[in-house]
């Protein structure tokens, strides 16, 4: 029971650090120069050891390197998962050439966030302010401090393009609102923060699109600091499986598609070995491509859970975010002209070979490296442990 109360209160002790100090926007005139001096002494460089698969052509052994920024006085950095999940060898470098191991507590591929602890030196570490996501606005001033293509504590100015951004590449249930910016976000820019003009740190820069020009996104802050406490304590986010991926049939979209369907969720791809699989459902089998929207067809179409209708996207999404692992799941489905009804209990969803994928035209891959080109090269640490 006491160690029960002692954990209770580490969290409550992180989350209440974590929590964004009330700031007046319009009071938010600091030149650039003292902003940056200001945020970057928190941003870390983040080196790790990948090692390729013998049966993988190349170089087996290679450098990877992100960013990422401090949010704790004991030694606590946010990153991407790309980052140091699966890595060896992980060692971070503050912004006054003090290079230290990392411990990896924890990482969460699905939303791209990992948590490392390095020791603080004797002269203390310096913590980033967390803002509220919550309260961005399209135009608003941001600015991106990380490491790209290697260049240590680079500065990118630019604005809020755009909010609750859904890449494509996420199934409907896990994906994510990002924060979209054209503050410059280049490989090794993942995992630093997206800060705005008062300096507090209100997101992470994830992704990017390969085919557009400044077009970058960052996970919400308010997002990353929900799963803060199950990473440092768990080492991983807990969240049940359903296991089906596909989109939500409406009324508009049934006439457009002028097909005999009902309202609700068509089921595309289903997971192997997930509870979905093993209750039987169907899924899609003929690819169509409707106003440059493709769709697979043939699958079953979940018309309700426990009860209540499916027949838009919000509810839906609603759906599935209130589901916690334990709970028993009662799905109404639509087959090829008949109904049927099954029921199962949600397990703890695993990490899956799709949540971690070797290249991605939308996540940004970490600049990787043989060696450590010049700019990577410090005089020996300052610093002692």
């Amino acid at each position: 029971m006491r160690g029960w109360c002692v954990a209770m209160l580490m969290v409550g002790a992180l989350l209440a650090g974590m929590r964004p100090e009330a700031t007046a926007k319009s009071e938010c005139t600091e030149p650039l120069p003292a902003l940056y001096q200001q945020v970057a002494p928190s941003v870390v460089f983040i080196s790790a050891v990948t090692i390729a698969s013998i049966q993988q052509p190349g170089e087996r052994v290679s450098t990877i390197v992100g960013s990422g920024v401090i949010v704790d006085a004991e030694g606590l950095v946010l990153t991407n998962s790309h980052v140091v999940f699966g890595r060896r060898a992980i060692t971070v470098t503050l912004d006054n050439g003090y290079t230290t191991p990392a411990k990896l507590l924890g990482a969460d591929p699905i939303l791209d966030v990992a948590v490392l602890r390095i020791p603080a030196p004797d002269t203390g570490l310096t913590k980033a302010t967390l803002g509220d996501s919550d309260t961005l606005r399209v135009g608003e001033e941001a600015l991106a401090i990380g490491n790209p293509m290697g260049l240590e504590q680079t500065l990118t100015r630019g604005v809020i393009s755009g909010l609750d951004r859904l890449l494509p590449e996420f199934p409907l249930n896990l994906m994510l609102p990002l924060i979209q910016t054209d503050a410059a976000i280049n490989p090794g820019n993942s995992g630093g923060p997206l800060v705005n003009r008062c300096g507090e740190v209100v997101g992470l820069a994830s992704a990017l699109l390969a085919d557009a020009k400044n077009i970058g996104f960052a996970i919400p802050i308010n997002l990353v600091k929900e799963v803060v406490p199950q990473l440092v304590q768990q080492g991983r986010v807990i969240r049940p499986w359903l296991g089906v991926s596909g989109k939500v049939i409406g009324p508009e979209m049934r006439d457009l598609l002028r097909l005999p369907l009902v309202d609700g969720f068509l089921v595309e791809t289903i997971e192997p070995g997930s509870p979905a699989a093993k209750a039987g459902l169907h899924e899609g089998e003929l690819l169509i491509a409707i106003a440059g929207e493709e769709f697979l067809f043939g699958g079953d179409v979940i018309t309700a859970a426990n009860g209540k209708a499916l027949d838009d996207t919000e509810t839906f999404t609603q759906f599935i975010r209130a589901l916690k692992v334990g709970d028993s799941v009662r799905l109404t489905l639509y087959h090829e002209g008949t109904t049927r009804e099954v029921e199962f209990s949600l397990p703890e969803r695993p990490i899956l070979p799709g949540d971690v994928p070797a290249d991605s035209r939308h996540t940004l891959a970490p600049q990787q490296h043989r060696r450590a080109p010049l700019w990577h090269r410090r005089a020996p640490p300052r610093l002692q442990r």
